[in-house]
């Protein structure tokens, strides 16, 4: 990979990991409700994750989608279910320290674990791989993944930081209330790429 289109892979990945979507929405939730500490282990995973989306779709995984087309719409109800049961559970987020809500921040593992169910971060992975490492080789695919990890520390933390910022407004239970729920609701509509995402062909 050359300078040229390291630097332009780095911009792919700042204008995608940036945007809203289903982590970012995530994110600012977990730090309105848990605090950015407690978020660090889910932006960690979120992280790790997309950097293994990277390498095993340079390594060719997106070729099984091709030779196998249903495991796309297995992979589209898989993330439907998920988000829709993570939209539920944001929605119904208490403030912390109440009791009997069980409400507990994403850790590292589960975070990473999305990422193979998150529409956004396959269209991430497979469009960087394709517009950027075409020809994907060990060197290549290496700074592919360091390409997202770069962008992905400072973007997760900005929309983690942003929901810490917002805690004092939202310490009324009323406006916590309809923070989450609008949460919820915005995730919901970020399945939309579920229900259009195609491969490259």
């Amino acid at each position: 990979m050359t300078y040229e289109a390291f630097l332009a892979l780095l911009g792919f990945a700042m204008a995608t990991t940036f945007t809203p979507g289903p982590n970012n929405m995530m994110l600012i939730a977990s730090g309105v409700n848990f605090g950015f500490r407690r978020t660090i282990p889910h932006m960690l995973g979120i992280c790790l994750g997309v950097v293994s989306l990277v390498l095993l779709t340079g390594l060719g995984v997106a070729g099984l989608f091709r030779l196998w087309p249903p495991a796309l719409n297995v992979l589209k109800g898989l993330s439907v279910a998920y988000m829709l049961w993570l939209a539920w559970k944001i929605a119904m987020s208490s403030a912390p320290g109440e009791r009997g809500t069980g409400a507990k921040p994403m850790t590292l593992i589960q975070a990473a674990a999305f990422q193979w169910v998150n529409p956004k971060a396959w269209a991430m992975a497979l469009g960087g791989v394709a517009a950027y490492v075409p020809h994907p080789d060990a060197g290549s695919l290496a700074l592919a993944a360091i390409a997202f990890a770069l962008v992905s520390i400072p973007s997760t933390s900005t929309w983690a930081a942003a929901g810490q910022g917002l805690q004092r407004w939202l310490s009324h239970p009323s406006r916590l209330r309809i923070f989450n729920w609008t949460m919820a609701v915005l995730l919901v509509l970020s399945l939309w790429p579920v229900i259009t995402m195609k491969l490259a062909q």
